[in-house]
């Protein structure tokens, strides 16, 4: 893959990002199994995609066990800083999740611009083009610490490491 040139502190910021989405996804899942999906898509360059399965134990509280492995975790990671610094990129973020009673969910987030954007759940179903089976739900902003209980769930050591 080919790249645009980026600054350093561009790459730095990207990182950093990608890091607070992932961290902030992670947060927000509740207990059962999970894959979050990445495709990138960068002028003149192959679509590139990511997967990431996450592994949530707990009762849905602030003592839950969030597992990735590492080497999904950094492939997903740096994707998502690469899609990040290049603004001439486009792509998809989705996240399919099924609980502990079996029902399955999709969320989207839609990659433009160097930004994600939470997809609607008719607009996460229509890009998908119902690739995924499951109830397509609205999805949730990944930018910001959500403001709930002052907890923090276990997560992989991997989660917590500087690219």
């Amino acid at each position: 893959m080919q790249l645009q040139p980026v600054s350093l502190d561009v790459i730095a910021e990207a990182r950093e990002e990608a890091h607070a989405v992932l961290a902030t996804l992670m947060a927000r899942l509740a207990p059962g199994e999970h894959v979050v999906r990445l495709g990138v898509d960068m002028e003149g360059q192959r679509p590139v995609s990511a997967v990431l399965p996450v592994t949530v134990e707990g009762d849905g509280g602030c003592d839950d066990l969030v597992g990735v492995e590492a080497k999904y975790f950094d492939n997903f990671a740096f994707l998502l800083m690469c899609g990040l610094a290049q603004t001439l990129c486009s792509g998809v973020l989705y996240l399919r999740s099924t609980g502990v009673a079996g029902q399955a969910t999709v969320r989207a987030w839609h990659l433009s611009w160097g930004a994600l954007n939470e997809c609607p759940a008719a607009e996460a179903a229509e890009l998908l083009g119902g690739r995924e089976p499951g109830a397509y739900e609205d999805a949730f902003d990944l930018h910001a610490a959500d403001d709930g209980p002052e907890c923090e769930a276990v997560y992989p050591p991997v989660a917590y490491t500087v690219l």
